[in-house]
């Protein structure tokens, strides 16, 4: 790998696609901080160009999407004034990612973008190796069943490892250590 594609590490990228509308998506203004151009430039050369991006390229959030975005973004505090959602930010598509590039003319956006085009082909040929795995799996437990026992616990074993794991639960409220209170129900 030469230096100026790894010019921004993958797993910076990563970080910042979303899987919105059933599609893995990036917002505008990752991108353009990805790109070092501010986000407003870089909506309006999309805006200048915008019969290169169809829907299945770029749509706009509504309200709600873009609220739980930065939701996720921001667990806590509250805004201040002049940070609220003014615009509706913009997310890319794979294929809008692609596009950019012929838009942003910079060196620095051409590396980028091939830095996110090779994450986007990684995180697909993850998903369809574990989908593919998934699937022979199944496959030898069906051939198995006539098999003895050991084989069906080394399948379970396999589940286990391959499924990720459940996040336990946290009461809420405040608990009091006293030897006894008698105003605690014990939950069976």
């Amino acid at each position: 790998m030469d230096r100026q594609t790894s010019l921004i590490p993958p797993e910076q990228i990563e970080q910042v696609i979303l899987l919105i509308r059933g599609q893995k998506v990036m917002l505008d203004r990752d991108l353009a901080a990805l790109y070092g151009v501010e986000t407003k430039n870089l909506n309006k050369a999309v805006r200048r160009n915008l019969d290169r991006f169809p829907a299945d390229f770029m749509f706009q959030l509504t309200l709600d999407e873009a609220q739980a975005c930065a939701a996720s973004r921001f667990q806590f505090g509250t805004l201040k004034r002049g940070q609220n959602i003014k615009y509706m930010p913009h997310v890319f598509t794979q294929e809008g990612v692609a596009m950019l590039s012929s838009v942003l003319r910079s060196p620095r956006a051409i590396q980028v973008n091939i830095a996110i085009m090779r994450v986007f082909v990684r995180l697909r040929e993850t998903l369809a190796l574990h989908k593919e795995l998934a699937q022979r799996l199944a496959e030898l437990e069906h051939r198995s069943e006539s098999h003895d026992s050991s084989i069906r616990t080394l399948f379970d074993a396999l589940r286990c490892l391959t499924t990720p794991p459940a996040k336990p639960h946290r009461e809420i409220g405040f608990h009091v250590k006293e030897e006894s209170v008698p105003y605690r129900v014990k939950r069976k």
